[in-house]
């Protein structure tokens, strides 16, 4: 197992904390009456961000937290869209150039809002997209802003799981969707620094679950990045680093996987019941909570992170006709 002394701090997460206030909304806990009366379920609607997702956590974090004559000269990132729009939007905020590199398949919603900010734009195969951005960095002398390979990243992500376990003192479970793993290691080490005994649970579409397989090995498994993009939950194909999967060795408790049919109707649910609009990565969570009861915990309260809501509206249309 991963040693805690190489993963955030509840110091880390704090001082994150003051960083994105008043920048990032403190997302509420909806109550579901149409979940189980045996085992209550609340949503955490990251879709209610100003971008639309979690990512303007982490992006406002890292950006906040950098030396002003560094922060002027610029940021680069590379993103599947939604982390693209909160390093946008942060660096829009902070009056500084933003390049963003996007794989070649980025559903076209998320590139227009990351070109709306005023980021600049290129597009690249998906398995170039960290080397490229990489590259652009250096020669532009700026700052990279990993999606989720960055303690500053992971800290600002960490904040859903402060607001979890403040506004919910001790849930049973606490249910993340799982990519590159910035999120699910934040708010692993908020939630067992404040409720060691909630049960913090990653879930993955089985098209991309090469961390859910890595947790069973208990080593990291590459997939390739073809395997990995064939899910329609286009925000959870990327795979973990040494730095995320050292917080998920230590922090989280198991994973568990959805399939893509699955995901589809946990999307239709959310519109149906809970009124949320969520984009297929945000609704892992909730399809978890459907369909894989004998896989968690029986008891106390369920927390279901609704990652994002970004969804090309043609996609929702189907399902919801569906």
């Amino acid at each position: 197992m991963a040693s805690r002394e190489s993963t955030v701090t509840l110091d880390d997460l704090r001082a994150a904390q003051r960083r994105v206030a008043g920048v990032a909304v403190r997302t509420p806990l909806l109550p579901c009456p149409w979940a189980d009366a045996d085992r209550p379920l609340y949503l955490k609607p990251e879709n209610l961000q100003p971008i639309g997702a979690f990512k303007i956590r982490g992006a406002i974090n890292k950006i906040a937290a950098l030396p002003e004559e560094e922060r002027a000269r610029g940021v680069v990132t590379h993103s599947s869209g939604n982390h693209a729009q909160a390093v946008a939007y942060a660096a829009r905020r902070y009056g500084v150039p933003a390049t963003v590199v996007v794989p070649h398949g980025t559903p076209p919603l998320k590139v227009a809002a990351t070109q709306a900010f005023g980021a600049e734009i290129e597009f690249v195969a998906p398995a170039e997209r960290g080397p490229r951005a990489e590259k652009l960095a250096a020669e532009l002398g700026r700052t990279l802003v990993p999606p989720y390979d960055d303690p500053y990243v992971i800290a600002g992500q960490g904040t859903v799981g402060l607001e979890i376990a403040e506004d919910l003192p001790e849930p049973g479970t606490v249910l993340v969707p799982v990519s590159g793993g910035g999120l699910i290691s934040g708010v692993a080490a908020a939630v067992k620094a404040l409720s060691p005994r909630t049960r913090v649970i990653g879930v993955e579409p089985e098209l991309a679950a090469d961390t859910y397989e890595s947790f069973r090995r208990g080593e990291l498994v590459r997939w390739d990045t073809d395997r990995r993009f064939r899910t329609i939950a286009d925000g959870l194909r990327m795979e973990p680093s040494q730095l995320t999967w050292a917080h998920i060795q230590a922090y989280v408790d198991d994973l568990v996987t959805v399939t893509e049919d699955q995901i589809r109707e946990a999307v239709g649910v959310l519109a149906r019941r809970a009124r949320l609009v969520a984009e297929p990565s945000g609704a892992v969570t909730t399809a978890a909570y459907l369909f894989q009861r004998d896989r968690l915990p029986a008891a106390g309260p369920c927390v279901a992170v609704i990652s994002g809501g970004n969804v090309d509206p043609a996609l929702l249309a189907e399902i919801l006709a569906g």
